[in-house]
């Protein structure tokens, strides 16, 4: 191979890293088969052969159940799985273990752990159909769009900010939270646009499977089985995803609010969402919340993450918690408080925006760089002269070098018959990424 342009040979580049063929022809001492509500009846060959075979079988006392002939040692799933692995582990050495799970194992199952706890190379899965993909068969709704998640032992807060962008959703549900109270915190935070499918012990001799055409209905209905799966699907045929980032005006949370001061604008909520690089996963700190605009936007960013709205004033908080519930940002909390002393039990930040202190803002910004995780960012805004001066100090002392911006933005506004530009007040945003050790 020659190099066009003079004819030179062109070295190959090869890539240096490694190929890992991954093959089953070793012999893994775990194996983790899959069982649905059929039990025995629902096994291929291949998993009846390593169930049957292997000298421990662990599960949960339903999976057990589906076992009465066997001989071997039982190991129950009960209590902290991290000690029961423990267990598996000793006896594992001289013996096949096979892990009884539900459905597919590596779907919101053990298996994961498993792997983690055993590595890969000594672990073997073999699934069945999961009663994800059954519910969604008997429902007759395609899934391969669908958001699939899982309340099983989780936080329900969240799932209105997850469902935002879908069409449709499959949910893993448990005795906590049940079908009946997802619809009634779907509709606790304005979402009606569903129709709802409970799948009841899918698959066993006692399976039921029922629509709701309204979250309404599902919610009032209190004789839904603890086995169950939920499929959710939008009512509206020009349901099209939100954006991530609504660029809202101020007008959308000014609701009984005070003072517009309290809201901020639209055009600086922007910046300092993009200054902040929020990732999916994220945890953020809006501190001296306000209106909550910036909390409400900031977890359209985070989906799968937690906002914390950090207000002093109650009334103010209370203004917080509506505009979440209107917006559908049910992954936002609300706590009230001066900081820095209300930030101490909030769980450590990937982002924090900081948009008043009431004084505080040395003793604020190194309680928030001290809490962030490394590479997390902090970014500030000011209005005054006054607190511009105070958190450019305040970075200088924690030892940070931030982006300066000075925000000046004028809106178009009408007067009679012209058009003429109204400018806001100016804002400075300061932001800066702080690695392990800055201001630690």
């Amino acid at each position: 191979m020659t190099n066009s342009m003079n004819g030179a040979p062109r070295e190959l580049v090869r890539d240096p890293a490694p190929v890992t063929e991954i093959t089953r022809r070793h012999r893994p001492s775990v194996h983790v088969v899959g069982i649905d509500g059929r039990g025995c009846a629902g096994l291929t060959s291949e998993a009846m052969h390593v169930a049957t075979r292997a000298q421990v079988l662990a599960g949960g006392e339903r999976h057990l159940a589906f076992f009465p002939q066997y001989t071997g040692q039982r190991v129950v799933l009960r209590g902290r799985l991290t000690d029961v692995l423990d267990e598996i582990a000793a006896l594992a050495g001289e013996n096949d273990v096979c892990i009884l799970a539900s459905g597919d194992p590596l779907f919101f199952g053990v298996a994961s752990l498993v792997l983690k706890r055993f590595g890969p190379e000594h672990v073997d899965v073999v699934p069945t159909v999961s009663s994800m993909q059954l519910a969604f068969a008997r429902a007759h709704v395609p899934w391969n769009d669908a958001a699939l998640l899982s309340l099983h032992g989780r936080p329900l807060a969240g799932i209105v900010t997850r469902l935002r962008t879908v069409a449709r959703a499959g949910v893993f549900t448990d005795e906590l939270n049940s079908p009946s109270r997802i619809a009634a915190h779907l509709l606790e935070y304005g979402e009606r646009d569903w129709r709802a499918i409970v799948a009841e012990d899918i698959g066993t001799a006692d399976e039921r499977v029922r629509r709701f055409d309204s979250l309404d209905a599902l919610a009032r209905t209190d004789d839904i089985g603890p086995l169950n799966v939920l499929v959710l699907e939008r009512t509206d045929p020009r349901f099209a995803p939100a954006p991530s980032l609504p660029f809202l005006d101020e007008a959308e949370f000014a609701k009984k609010m005070p003072r517009a001061g309290l809201i901020t604008k639209r055009e600086v909520r922007a910046l300092a969402l993009a200054q902040l690089r929020i990732a999916q996963d994220a945890v953020v700190w809006d501190v001296g919340a306000g209106s909550g605009s910036v909390s409400v936007e900031a977890s359209f960013l985070a989906p799968r993450g937690r906002v914390f709205a950090v207000e002093v004033d109650a009334e103010c908080a209370g203004y917080c918690r509506e505009n979440a519930r209107a917006h559908g940002a049910d992954s936002v909390t609300v706590v009230e408080g001066a900081a820095p002393d209300a930030l101490y039990d909030l769980p450590a930040p990937d982002a924090v925006f900081v948009g008043g202190t009431k004084g505080s803002m040395a003793e604020t910004l190194a309680a928030c760089a001290s809490a962030l995780r490394d590479g997390g960012r902090l970014v500030v805004s000011a209005i005054t002269l006054e607190n511009v001066a105070a958190a450019h100090a305040a970075f200088q002392d924690l030892g940070l070098e931030p982006e300066m911006t000075l925000l000046q933005v004028s809106r178009g506004a009408k007067l009679a018959r012209y058009l003429r530009y109204e400018a806001l007040n100016p804002i400075h945003l300061f932001a800066a990424t702080v690695d392990e050790g800055d201001g630690r």
